[in-house]
């Protein structure tokens, strides 16, 4: 105890100097013979809402200066009074335990650019029109999944000594599938003609019609694409036009603005649950490229992506849990314009490196482009 002492006279005294005007104010309308805990109230009575927050922005400013640690309160000047009392809770305990408190407003969230009128708006440059719409494609047909795969295998008469990795089965035995059994033999196997792979036959017809059925194949382990991949997106619109704002990061140029929207509707029988409804949350959505040559390029990627459908997909929200609605499709957008607290906006100096691995990932690349005009 003796030795606290001096350590709780050194806090009153660093508290007492960083608020001197609080203690004058406390001073001068304290009535004679009274204690200093009701001395505080009457002088804080005698100051309105604007002198105390000038008051508490200078006590900030203080001991930001002197490298205090700083606890972030969101809606300090708001109506609610939630988040003001757990900031006086956290100020209360800190206080309690000795330490200095400094409230601070976060940064904030800057999710679109600002108003753009009609007029402003530009096309963009090398890409005709500014809309462009999905319709639901059906897989393509006349073919049975044997007919597809033998396209991309090579039969294999004397199997290596390994697993298949579809049924973790050794490839020497028997297709450990148990489904609906094929037109082949079940000792049958296979290797894909571009990575080398091999399987048992049985086991890629199964992964074909478990599917999207388009005439396409992956490889289960490498993920090479055999075929256009096309994929379950409902049908909607995609907008795409120049703003005449900067992105962070990107003050050299414009920025392309892209506009998804997609309604509510019914699940197709290449769907998880066909037949069932499927709901659409936080359309329409914005995403934002910077409008430089790197940026039109994966913008014309992404209308490729959009038409092969595999921008969205139906399943469950990662971020809500909802089941039944419309997701991102591992192909990621920055749907922040000027701020990146979420990570999904900018400054960030590696996203269109990333998001086009991530094309590439999903078949489309620049070979991609030539085909499509094809």
């Amino acid at each position: 105890r003796g030795s606290l002492k001096p350590l709780a006279a050194q806090g009153g005294r660093r508290q007492a100097a960083s608020t001197p005007a609080l203690s004058s104010a406390s001073s001068t309308t304290s009535p004679p013979g009274t204690g200093s805990g009701k001395a505080s109230r009457p002088g804080l009575s005698t100051l309105n809402r604007s002198h105390l927050q000038r008051l508490a922005i200078a006590q900030s400013r203080v001991l930001i200066a002197s490298g205090v640690p700083t606890v972030p309160v969101k809606n300090l000047t708001g109506s609610s009074p939630v988040n003001p009392a757990l900031a006086g809770i956290t100020g209360i305990l800190m206080s309690a335990a000795g330490l200095p408190v400094c409230l601070t407003r976060p940064p904030k969230l800057v999710l679109h650019p600002p108003p753009v009128s009609k007029s402003e708006i530009q096309s963009i440059p090398g890409i005709s029109h500014t809309c462009r719409k999905t319709t639901k494609k059906q897989a393509k047909k006349g073919k049975t999944p044997e007919e597809v795969l033998k396209k991309y295998l090579q039969k294999v008469r004397h199997p290596p000594d390994e697993d298949c990795t579809i049924c973790m089965e050794r490839l020497s035995a028997p297709s450990g599938y148990k489904g609906p059994q094929p037109a082949l033999k079940p000792d049958l196997v296979g290797k894909l003609v571009k990575c080398g792979h091999v399987f048992h036959l049985h086991c890629l017809v199964a992964m074909y019609n478990n599917g999207n059925k388009d005439g396409s194949l992956q490889c289960p382990t490498c993920k090479t694409i055999y075929g256009v991949k096309t994929g379950t997106q409902p049908p909607g619109k995609m907008e795409y036009h120049i703003i005449p704002h900067t992105l962070p990061g990107h003050s050299d140029c414009k920025t392309i603005r892209i506009i998804y929207n997609i309604p509510p509707g019914v699940q197709g029988p290449e769907h998880p649950n066909p037949g069932k409804s499927f709901t659409a949350r936080g359309f329409p959505r914005h995403c934002y490229l910077p409008d430089s040559e790197k940026g039109r390029k994966v913008l014309k990627l992404l209308l490729v992506a959009w038409d092969r459908r595999l921008i969205f997909a139906i399943g469950t929200s990662s971020t809500t849990g909802e089941s039944d609605t419309v997701i991102w499709n591992e192909i990621h957008h920055k749907t922040e314009f000027g701020s990146n607290l979420t990570g999904h906006g900018y400054p960030d100096i590696n996203y269109l490196d990333n998001v086009l691995a991530e094309l590439a990932a999903q078949g489309i690349t620049e070979e991609s482009l030539a085909q499509e005009k094809d």
